[in-house]
């Protein structure tokens, strides 16, 4: 899939390649990546300049979630904690609407409902409902909420089915490094529940991005195979961790990457200024072969 139009802005011009087979691939694009407790409207507004979309949240959604978010509150941590979440993430997808990239809500949840009722506000919007499957805080994990769901493979398809069913686009946010996880069967089992978007956080590990990209897209293709459809329905895989620079979007993009995200220097225009120059040059097929055969974007 290329990074899905809104109204304000597309990055996958109509010239470009719409997702599909093995020659098909999403044309790369720039994402503002969710920080607790500062990712809302104001702070994507701010990063418009140089990216194609940016997440807001994340927002704990159900009791468990909101007290565990409490609980890292009381701890000096930054949450968002609203008395109503999805009125909150209507409101800031509301003050959104005009803005020049394509939204997405990162979403933490211990049940199923809430993050239903979280991706039909983003259908509505027309945004990208994000599962957090990421978090590594103990509050968070004890409740069965961010990383803790890559250890339950069939509790996370059940909350990509619940949010692909609204009709909004779906993704899910992981780690690399998580002992016991094997990722790429996470991959597979959460495009085949119908997630269109996989944002790695590689931490230290980033020739895992690879494992993950050829596994969603091998999902899809069987998914595609079995169903007996004309078009294949490539996942978009963001690449997160480390995104400074033209070096490392380069690294990323030679592991087979559609796009990179920028986390923690969102808020620095300097650094969104020299990645965004460098997706630029992806974009634009400035590329060439490394020593070791992978695609690289040239310096």
């Amino acid at each position: 899939m290329t990074l899905p139009p809104s109204p304000s802005n597309s990055p996958a011009d109509a010239d470009s390649e719409t997702a599909g087979g093995p020659s098909s691939r999403a044309r790369p694009f720039l994402v503002a990546a969710s920080l607790s407790g500062a990712s809302d409207a104001a702070w994507a507004r701010a990063a418009a300049d140089h990216v194609d979309g940016a997440v807001v949240g994340g927002i704990a959604l159900d009791p468990a979630s909101r007290e565990a978010a409490r609980d890292l509150v009381a701890r000096g941590r930054s949450e968002f904690l609203p008395a109503e979440p999805i009125a909150w993430i209507d409101r800031q997808l509301r003050a959104l609407a005009d803005a020049p990239v394509r939204s997405a809500v990162n979403v933490r949840s211990a049940t199923v409902e809430p993050v239903r009722d979280a991706a039909a506000v983003c259908a509505d919007h027309g945004a990208i409902c994000e599962i957090n499957a990421h978090c590594r805080q103990p509050e968070l994990r004890a409740v069965g909420c961010g990383e803790a769901l890559l250890a339950n493979r069939e509790r996370l398809a059940d909350y990509v089915a619940a949010a692909a069913e609204t009709g909004a686009t779906t993704g899910v946010k992981v780690r690399t490094e998580v002992e016991g996880v094997d990722l790429a069967a996470v991959a597979r089992a959460v495009v085949e529940a119908g997630a269109e978007w996989i944002h790695v956080d590689a931490m230290d590990s980033e020739a895992v991005v690879a494992e993950v990209t050829a596994a969603a897209r091998s999902a899809a293709a069987g998914a595609s195979a079995s169903a007996e459809t004309d078009a294949l329905v490539s996942p978009t895989i963001v690449a997160n961790n480390g995104v400074r620079d033209r070096e490392t979007v380069r690294e990323y993009a030679a592991y087979g990457a559609d796009a990179v995200s920028v986390g923690r220097p969102s808020d620095d225009p300097r650094v969104l200024s020299r990645v965004a120059d460098a997706v630029d040059a992806w974009r634009d097929g400035d590329l060439t072969d490394g020593p070791d055969g992978r695609r690289e974007v040239s310096r």
